[in-house]
């Protein structure tokens, strides 16, 4: 009789934890998630704005009748997939064209009982390859949520150092470095007119852990353009997404890829980065948000970039691949 109570106990357990998966990881059909190819312009216009890059595709991402779009921070993972996630709380991870197809998934990392975005808007992520966590940065909370490897939420906080950055303006670049710190940085810069400065925050380790030990810097870059993520080069080197909307109505957006060396990231200090690409108009463009850096065993890096489509009909969610060899990029 025990044995048999047992065997439906772990028969329920095991429906439900199959269940509750399911619910929160779906699988996208392989007939719903499209890449359509755009015509890039010619090489000679390509290397004038990206210099070093060499953009071998973009995309045109569509899903069917799915939530889908909003993407502000996009992760590589170790199977070869990306993880985008929205401005939602949502996620989608995908195989990009050209790697070894695997079942896409699509769900909630996180949600708001009230369904407040405000809540939920995630625009910055990043990831600790060690162990699999991932943290996000909340945009209108101005705090982190860390999701464990099983990306259920495992920790949460709201670093007092971070309190001032308004509810629209940060943390919307974010990076976990090798070397175990976290930077954070703000979409809002400090000047009113061709903002070029904006307040960061570097913490020593986890910021869920140690909320209180952040500590202030001062972020340089091209003028007039904000930071919207970062990712790390296996060189050290940290390579900067920037943002700027160019015309409000209807929207248009320009971007910047930077770099710099993070060691230079200093309490109190200016950390200076460099333009390395420009994303003009001209180019098949949109509203770039995510980047996440994949390594190739030839020493050059890949590049993945992914737009925002701030769910509307006139602006698209698209996909770049770009190649780079870092011994190309100043130092």
């Amino acid at each position: 009789m025990r044995r048999n109570i047992a065997l439906v106990l772990l028969i329920v357990g095991v429906a439900l934890t199959t269940w509750l998966r399911s619910e929160r990881w779906l699988v996208v059909p392989n007939d719903t998630l499209h890449f359509t190819a755009l015509k890039l312009p010619p090489r000679a216009v390509l290397k004038a704005h990206l210099g070093a890059f060499e953009l071998e595709g973009a995309w045109h991402m569509t899903l069917g009748n799915y939530k889908f779009g909003g993407y502000s921070a996009l992760l590589a993972l170790p199977d070869g997939r990306l993880l985008a996630i929205s401005d939602f709380g949502r996620f989608l991870a995908f195989t990009p064209p050209g790697g070894r197809q695997r079942p896409a998934r699509h769900g909630n990392l996180i949600s708001d009982p009230r369904n407040d975005k405000r809540k939920v808007d995630s625009e910055s992520a990043t990831r600790d390859p060690r162990n699999g966590q991932i943290w996000l940065g909340l945009e209108f909370l101005n705090g982190f949520v860390r999701l464990g490897p099983n990306w259920a939420e495992n920790g949460r906080a709201q670093p007092a150092s971070m309190a001032s950055w308004g509810e629209n303006s940060g943390p919307e670049a974010m990076i976990r470095l090798a070397d175990g710190r976290f930077v954070a940085m703000s979409e809002g810069a400090r000047e009113w007119l061709w903002p070029r400065h904006h307040d960061g925050v570097v913490f020593p380790g986890d910021p869920v852990v140690l909320p209180d030990a952040g500590k202030h810097f001062t972020f340089d870059g091209p003028s007039a353009f904000d930071p919207v993520d970062m990712a790390q080069m296996p060189d050290g080197r940290v390579l900067v997404l920037m943002r700027t909307l160019i015309w409000p109505l209807p929207e248009r957006f320009a971007g910047r890829i930077a770099i710099g060396d993070p060691s230079r990231i200093r309490a109190g200090a200016t950390w200076h980065v460099t333009e390395v690409a420009r994303l003009a108009s001209t180019l098949p463009v949109d509203n770039f948000e995510g980047m996440a850096v994949v390594p190739r065993a030839d020493g050059k890096v890949i590049v993945w970039l992914i737009s925002d489509d701030n769910q509307t009909r006139i602006q698209r969610t698209l996909l770049w691949k770009l190649v780079v060899d870092p011994a190309k990029l100043p130092r």
